[in-house]
């Protein structure tokens, strides 16, 4: 006899819940300095130190004052009558006052990363040197974005914080920049501009190479001026007509976001209204 069919089990079937996927962008641009050729390393490294030295730029730390003056403090915290010490005076003539020996001379530098930094959002360089050995690289890699934005020459130099700290009399030196004000260095800016390499970044245009792009900018405001009044078709055409007998745009201009349309999202769930029940009276 053939068997009785199994009757199907009951139980609650659990609903598998769904595969959460959160959706990552990845940047497929890797910026980076350029490298510098071995020659152009020591030259600009040996110009520099030539220079510094030659002037005498230094930072001078006055130990004595700082030793009396902790001393200082200690005494008076312990209510303790002070007594000099005749072997520690020194004379009025020979006293050197803590800071930078030619004042007029730093003024022209900017020295440190944030310093650099500082005076690069301001538009304030004419050249900046990185020192490769700044761990993690992420301190000094935003420079490459803002050097370029501001059409300010800049490159990564191994061994500059070991060869120019000690010189000027620091500990390390990770970013030097040259003001647009110098006098002293101006030689020295000249002779290693032609040495620098461009940077690379994929949406912005380097523009430090070419000296025509300064004359380009300006007769293109001048345009830009004159042709305020006139409609957005008539100013693609002439920036059209520009590409099309100039070659390639020198700046690169940036137009404002326009939303069109806006699209609901399909996978959204919605709740429906709520029906308000009528009360009877």
């Amino acid at each position: 006899m053939a068997a009785a069919p199994q009757a199907p089990k009951r139980g609650s079937i659990r609903k598998t819940r769904p595969l959460v996927v959160k959706t990552s962008l990845n940047n497929p641009y890797v910026i980076s300095w350029s490298t510098l050729e071995r020659e152009d390393i020591h030259f600009i490294l040996q110009t520099l130190e030539d220079k510094f030295k030659s002037i005498g730029l230094q930072k001078i730390e006055d130990k004595k004052r700082k030793k009396t003056s902790f001393i200082k403090k200690q005494r008076c915290s312990l209510d303790v009558e002070i007594s000099d010490d005749p072997k520690e005076e020194v004379p009025e003539g020979d006293v050197q006052v803590s800071g930078w020996t030619p004042a007029h001379v730093r003024k022209q530098l900017v020295i440190g990363v944030n310093e650099v930094t500082r005076a690069l959002e301001r538009n304030e360089l004419l050249l900046v040197l990185v020192c490769k050995s700044a761990k993690p690289a992420m301190i000094t890699s935003h420079m490459i974005q803002l050097s370029l934005s501001r059409t300010v020459p800049a490159c990564q130099v191994p061994q500059l914080s070991q060869r120019i700290a000690p010189v000027i009399g620091l500990k390390c030196v990770l970013a030097l920049g040259f003001r647009k004000n110098t006098v002293d260095f101006a030689e020295e800016v000249r002779a290693i501009l032609p040495r620098v390499p461009s940077l690379n970044v994929p949406w912005l245009q380097d523009r430090t190479q070419d000296p025509k792009d300064s004359l380009e900018t300006e007769s293109l405001e001048s345009q830009d001026k004159d042709t305020a009044d006139t409609s957005f078709d008539d100013v693609t055409k002439l920036s059209k007509r520009k590409l099309a007998e100039g070659g390639q745009a020198s700046a690169a201009t940036l137009q404002p976001l326009r939303i069109k349309k806006l699209l609901p999202n399909p996978s959204k769930i919605r709740k429906p209204p709520k029906i308000k029940k009528s009360v009877s009276k």
